[in-house]
Formats: C-alpha cells, sequence, structure tokens
C-alpha cells in the first residue's frame, strides 16, 4: 500500500510525523512528505492512525 500528502492541504501541524515518523517527516516548508515508495506492513497501524488523526484528512491511501 502506498500513502500521498495532499501538499494543498497539510497545514504543518507535525501529527503524522509524530505518529509515525518512518513514513513521514515534515520539509523544509513545514509541509509533511512521505519517506518511503510502500509502507511497510509494521507501519500500516501507524499510517491509519495519523491519517485518522490529521485534522485537515491531507493523507490518503493510493494503490
Amino acid at each position: 500500500m502506498k500513502v500521498k500528502v495532499n501538499k494543498d492541504l497539510c497545514i504543518g501541524c507535525g501529527l503524522c510525523e509524530g505518529i509515525c515518523p518512518k513514513v513521514f517527516k515534515m520539509n523544509e516548508e513545514n509541509v509533511a512528505m512521505v519517506l518511503v515508495d510502500t509502507v511497510p506492513e509494521e507501519e500500516m497501524e501507524n499510517v491509519k492512525e495519523a491519517l485518522e488523526c490529521c485534522p485537515v484528512s491531507a493523507i490518503e491511501f493510493s494503490e
């Protein structure tokens, strides 16, 4: 499974990086970016939590 961040929606709160730092990182523009091409199985629950916690729904799964 893949995940992406809609850069137009991201407000730079950093929750995703705090929840799942192996997949998300804040860049120099204070916008979340995805660090991996495919989400490792052991990080799926953390990614789902980050998706659910994002206050502006900027995180989405893709195939």
